[in-house]
């Protein structure tokens, strides 16, 4: 049996997935499934060990290390499990010296758990990938950790604080990508918009966007993953009016459009702030598309705080909603605060996400008639410059771009002509 990876949670989990898969290949280990945490909720840490334990039942020869977000701020959780072999830390999983050394002494054989203080790791460096297995599109990390500490978020504990890729090293990577066939890159990282505070010059991610777009000119597409709207640069703004290659969809880690629970979150923005940002972006790009990260029943939050968050779907012009009922995470400030029973966080949660569907379905509605380029996934799927999934009735060739008219949807996705 070959490396399998089992992953879960964010893109940059998917892009780590795929450099962790390659290292334990070179370095000869078999029979070997590798599951690759996210700890952003209690459920997905829970996820991830109902998961553990299918594949111990499924495929009882293969070995099982555990390693991600969740592993790195709970090992003892994964390694109390007898199904577990190893447990790899966040730093540790990207060392290739960490792979070999289980070929050569074996799986736990000195340590079950290599965790080391994430918060001492001072550098992201580079893993060099030349395409992901599966995927049209290349993800490209280029910043992890994060120096902000909302209330909510375990994700610093389990990424370190916030450190860059240089640039020339990012644009070198790129050229990789395009140079094995990716048609669209995808930057990807924790803060995103962080990027460049600990680089010489401290260069912003506009500036990066602007070098890959100005030094990789055969690079057809390029896309942004979730940015924090309050650290978006002139530059960038700049790029999103004037490139046509930077693809018109952002996705924003908004949380929630009370006051009150932005400030409890300890959000740097306000939702005066998101708005704002929004309108100007569509001045400068009409056709962008938003999606958004929205927390609903977050402790202390009123009805009438809820209705603040369903009303700030259509301020926003939100198309695409990540929708999180609150999760307590041990350990966090938001855990010792007063709570909101169950019954009513799943219930807005619920409601917020009936409320996303309307606003997609909305957005399908104006696609219809319109041409779009449309690259090509896998199963006969696509995906629009903004980001929505295309489907089409006859088959057409993984990872070319499809001038595509748009002919109606089915409720949820478009369909092509």
């Amino acid at each position: 049996m070959s490396v399998e990876v089992v992953t879960f949670g964010c893109r940059l989990n998917i892009y780590e997935s795929e450099a962790m898969q390659r290292h334990a290949e070179d370095a000869g280990l078999g029979e070997v499934i590798i599951v690759n945490t996210c700890a952003v909720t209690s459920e997905a840490t829970r996820q991830a060990r109902q998961s553990i334990r299918r594949i111990a039942r499924e495929k009882p020869d293969a070995r099982i290390i555990v390693t991600g977000c969740a592993a790195q701020v709970e090992p003892g959780t994964f390694a109390s499990m007898p199904e577990v072999a190893q447990v790899l830390g966040n730093h540790e999983k990207m060392k290739a010296e960490t792979w070999v050394s289980m070929r050569d002494f074996g799986l736990g054989s000195s340590e079950k758990v290599l965790v080391n203080d994430i918060m001492a790791v001072k550098e992201t460096a580079m893993h060099l990938i030349d395409g992901l297995r599966g995927h049209t599109r290349g993800f490209l990390q280029v910043q992890n950790g994060c120096d902000h500490r909302c209330t909510f978020c375990i994700i610093p504990y389990g990424r370190g604080n916030s450190r860059s890729v240089p640039m020339g090293a990012v644009v070198e990577q790129v050229r990789t990508l395009v140079e094995h066939g990716s048609r669209e890159v995808v930057l990807t990282g924790v803060d995103i918009t962080s990027y460049g505070k600990d680089l010489p010059g401290e260069p912003k991610l506009g500036s990066l966007v602007k070098s890959i777009l100005r030094h990789v000119p055969e690079l057809e597409r390029l896309r942004i993953s979730s940015i924090d709207s309050v650290e978006a640069d002139d530059d960038l703004l700049d790029a999103i009016a004037n490139e046509s290659r930077l693809m018109p969809h952002l996705h924003l880690s908004l949380q929630a459009g009370d006051d009150m629970i932005l400030k409890r979150m300890k959000r740097r923005h306000l939702r005066d702030d998101a708005i704002a940002f929004c309108e100007q972006v569509k001045r400068l790009r009409p056709d962008m598309v938003f999606g958004a990260d929205i927390i609903t029943g977050f402790p202390t939050e009123t009805e009438e705080m809820f209705s603040r968050s369903l009303d700030i779907v259509d301020e926003c012009s939100l198309t695409h909603l990540h929708v999180f009922p609150f999760s307590p995470r041990p350990g966090t400030p938001a855990a010792r605060m007063p709570q909101v029973s169950r019954d009513v966080v799943k219930d807005r949660a619920k409601r917020l996400r009936e409320k996303g569907k309307a606003a997609l379905l909305k957005h399908l509605v104006k696609e219809v008639g319109a041409q779009r380029n449309v690259l090509v996934e896998a199963n006969q799927v696509g995906r629009t410059e903004g980001f929505t999934l295309v489907r089409f009735a006859n088959p057409v060739t993984q990872g070319t771009i499809l001038p595509t008219t748009i002919a109606g949807h089915d409720g949820k996705d478009l369909l092509a002509a």
